[in-house]
């Protein structure tokens, strides 16, 4: 228990905290936890702070450590208060970050790593900051004034959150007034005038929409890239033959390997590759990259295309780079003939102790890097025909080992592999690798814009004197940061970890970040486009909360999705006065702001339901829902219910019936608050009980599980699904449903119409000699990739958001479309909560 404020033992803390500078509020706040208290006094007495003239901003920094590192041991603890002390740690988000850190990397620390972790040393002038704030404002999707809170939250998840608070702000509200103009005053708080109606988006409100979102392609780091063509060749004749092929046209590609499902990650590259092509009238590939034979898997194949389709996209060509692999082996023997390429014989340690080892001295060459050309040619010869066994011999680039750069360290281009390709069957045992391979894909598709994350910077290097000492096209790569979202992990094998250990149930488990699990929960694709596209395209990592993410996709369902009555946990009301035959019709709209959603239809009659938390046995003066002796309005229905007496089971205490009253007579009553409900009419199918709805929170504890000791299996949250079992929803879902699948397999087939014509149009190889996939068993456009259970979305009136899930049996969606859409027999409804709602204080008040 904490000592009183007035306990002795607190005025002695208060007093010694003082006199590192805190002022006599800021030390009694210190003194109010026990726990950190304790640590702040053991760090004063333990480096003799009370002596010493700190100033009142590191005093603060340490009690912040005293709060944010209780859980550091004493070395790492005494290592942040040296940060302080020396300066290096200025801000509290600084010690936060370094307790954080501190946490997972134990003593000895990597003083480097640490800096940059935590911000040291972190200096942007003004100039910088300004110009830094305006590229990003210029190339996100941000419509005005009211996003100034989202920008510079985006901002602060990149090394800028260590600038100044103020400073930032004002540079992001520099920026805003630059691009809308100044911000309009608010307007004072009154009641406003009744609207008449909900008028329909125009025309130009949607083209200014798609215009903000074209906007991340023609402004800030997308919209500074080269021309077709500008970027420089070795030899003139390869630009023209670059024009020529591709008449000027950007052509880009996407290209994952097939070694597991794609994850939110790879929906940022998705969105810049196709994207980029789309908005300038172009082509992008879907190039599958399977170098790897021992990694692949058919599956995955189906799976990219599937995802690539579902958010939005469709490949120009579908192509892999095994296509190439007869024109790479002619490469990598011309790179052997112009004595830019051999074959060594080397250990990967020995490998490792040439490249300096652990020590990182000087590099040197292998012994074989000097051999004759034709002895190397005819080493590669026995590679390819079997001689050797992997680790042997591989074929290595020979680049520059004085170069600062290791993805200049003669890098391996062929490696031997004894296992079957999916594609080419026994025909080669070497393969080459990812550095080899990349470059000259992209050489041979003439790509214009080879768009990947930041973690490829220092391969352009390679990429470029590949391409240069070949004397083929060479296309520019360009770098853009990459996006994470904390809070998960996105590592395939860990991930495999989790579904093998069946923590998860398996890829597409909604409470992972695989595309497959995300689309799975019911989470639109537009709405993840919307999520990448407000965060724009720089160079800077974007690292962002899952609740953010989240925040997005209520946004976009808000005006998105019907809206039915649904009471997640019923429990029966009576209303007594009424006959036991009494059934009324009530009309009501599916989204009060978007007519175009249409009504429903919806009895009401003598039994009801309402939802168990609606009910409270005991008042209180801020409840307004139903309890004993009061009157609540139930959502649409033309007079509200008073409580009269309930039931409960003898065994448990539960309450089992409600019995209420209709103040149907006289003057209305206007009741405080409304609430959901839904009726019993079983001619009609009502309501309709949901047999499982699937309720799932967050995977991890921790924004960081893969920080977590031993590993990141201990920060599972076991309580992160929930079943309810009896949810019931207004009989209007089944019309909704039914027109949801309907419309999504007709807007399926059209886009996959259109898709087919289109490939048959691009048909043909990309190089001589290349294959053609028209006959093989190369993925195709197909509708049913397009059209899941999960397009059926609604929000549970001041419930959630929910999705139908790939396990629910729903027999009248595979009935004709003049079929009445209700129950069947054997059927089985599973809901998948999307999100939350914003708020659920919105069951006080209508």
């Amino acid at each position: 228990m904490a000592p009183k404020a007035d306990a002795p033992e607190t005025a002695e803390l208060i007093e010694l905290f003082k006199k590192i500078g805190l002022t006599q509020a800021k030390a009694a706040e210190a003194a109010k936890n026990p726990k950190s208290a304790v640590i702040l006094r053991n760090i004063i007495e333990s480096n003799d702070l009370s002596n010493k003239q700190l100033d009142d901003k590191q005093a603060v920094l340490l009690a912040a450590l005293s709060v944010q590192g209780s859980k550091l041991g004493e070395a790492e603890r005494s290592y942040a208060v040296e940060a302080i002390l020396d300066g290096r740690l200025k801000t509290t988000d600084q010690v936060s970050e370094a307790a954080k850190y501190l946490d997972a990397h134990p003593t000895p620390v990597n003083d480097a790593d640490f800096d940059k972790t935590c911000g040291v040393g972190f200096n942007i002038t003004a100039g910088e900051l300004a110009a830094r704030v305006k590229d990003y404002v210029a190339s996100s999707t941000l419509t005005g004034w009211n996003n100034l809170g989202v920008a510079i939250g985006g901002l602060k998840s990149t090394d800028l959150r260590w600038a100044s608070p103020l400073e930032l702000k004002n540079a992001v509200e520099n920026a805003f007034t630059e691009k809308f103009g100044a911000k309009e005053a608010a307007k004072p708080k009154g009641k406003e005038p009744k609207k008449e109606a909900v008028a329909k988006p125009s025309a130009s409100a949607e083209q200014s929409s798609a215009s903000s979102s074209r906007s991340v392609f023609s402004e800030g780091f997308l919209g500074h890239l080269h021309k077709v063509g500008e970027n420089p060749q070795v030899h003139p004749h390869l630009k023209e033959q670059h024009l020529a092929a591709t008449k000027g046209v950007v052509h880009t590609r996407f290209p994952p390997e097939p070694n597991g499902y794609l994850h939110i990650g790879h929906s940022k590259a998705i969105f810049v590759n196709f994207g980029y092509a789309a908005h300038h009238n172009g082509h992008c590939y879907l190039r599958y990259d399977d170098t790897n034979p021992e990694a692949e898997e058919g599956r995955y194949f189906e799976s990219i295309l599937e995802t690539v389709r579902w958010l939005g996209f469709e490949p120009w060509k579908i192509t892999y780079s095994s296509d190439y692999f007869d024109q790479l082996y002619e490469l990598a023997v011309e790179l052997i003939r112009r004595d830019k390429g051999y074959i060594c014989h080397c250990t990967a340690e020995e490998i490792f102790a040439n490249r300096g080892g652990e020590e990182r001295g000087p590099r040197k060459a292998c012994a074989h890097r000097t051999r004759p050309v034709e002895e190397s040619l005819a080493e590669l010869e026995k590679m390819r025909d079997g001689t050797y066994q992997p680790g042997e011999a591989i074929l290595r680039m020979k680049q520059d080992l004085e170069s600062g750069n290791t993805m200049m360290w003669d890098l391996v281009a062929y490696r031997v592999l004894n296992s079957p390709h999916h594609r080419t069957g026994s025909k080669w045992r070497i393969y080459p690798t990812y550095d080899f391979t990349h470059c000259l894909c992209d050489s041979f598709e003439n790509i214009t814009h080879s768009l990947c994350t930041t973690e490829f910077i220092a391969s352009r290097e390679s990429y470029e004197w590949l391409c240069d000492a070949l004397g083929v096209y060479k296309p520019r790569q360009s770098e853009y940061g990459r996006l994470n979202v904390t809070g998960t992990i996105m590592s395939k094998r860990k991930i495999l970890q989790l579904v093998k250990e069946k923590h998860v149930k398996d890829w597409d488990d909604p409470r992972l970040y695989t595309l497959i699990a995300l689309r799975r929960r019911g989470i639109p694709p537009g709405a993840i486009l919307s999520f990448v596209s407000s965060l724009g395209v720089s160079t800077s990592a974007t690292n962002i909360q899952a609740v953010r993410f989240e925040q997005t996709i209520r946004q976009y369902l808000e005006g998105a999705v019907s809206r039915l009555l649904m009471v997640l946990r019923p429990v029966k009301v009576t209303i007594e006065n009424l006959p036991e035959d009494f059934l009324l019709w009530l009309e009501k709209p599916l989204h009060p702001k978007v007519p175009e959603l249409g009504s429903s239809k919806v009895p009401l009659t003598r039994t009801i339901y309402i939802d168990e938390d609606d009910f409270r046995l005991e008042d209180s003066k801020d409840y307004f829902r139903l309890a004993p002796g009061k009157t609540v309005g139930l959502f649409q229905a033309p007079w509200p219910i008073t409580y009269v007496s309930h039931k409960t089971d003898s065994a448990t205490g539960k309450v089992t019936e409600i019995v209420c009253r209709a103040e149907n007579e006289g003057a209305p009553k206007k009741p405080k608050a409304f609430i959901q409900w839904v009726a019993e009419h079983r001619a009609s199918g009502s309501p309709v009980v949901v047999d499982e709805t699937r309720i799932f929170h967050q995977l991890f504890k921790s924004e960081n599980p893969s920080a977590a000791v031993p590993d990141f299996r201990v920060d599972i949250n076991t309580d992160s699904l929930e079943v309810v079992k009896g949810a019931m929803v207004e009989v209007g879902f089944w019309s909704l449903a039914k027109k949801a699948y309907v419309d999504a397999k007709t807007e399926s087939k059209k886009r996959t119409d259109a898709a087919l014509k289109a490939t048959a149009d691009a048909s043909g190889p990309v190089v001589q000699g290349a294959p053609t996939h028209e006959h093989d068993d190369t993925p195709k456009a197909t509708s049913e990739q397009l059209v899941g259970k999960e397009c059926i979305r609604f929000q549970g009136l001041r419930v959630a958001y929910f999705a139908v899930d790939k396990e629910a049996k729903l027999a009248s969606l595979a009935e004709p479309e003049t079929a009445e859409a209700g129950r069947r027999e054997g059927d089985y409804l599973v809901l998948n909560r999307i999100v939350s709602l914003k708020e659920d204080s919105g069951k006080s008040t209508v």
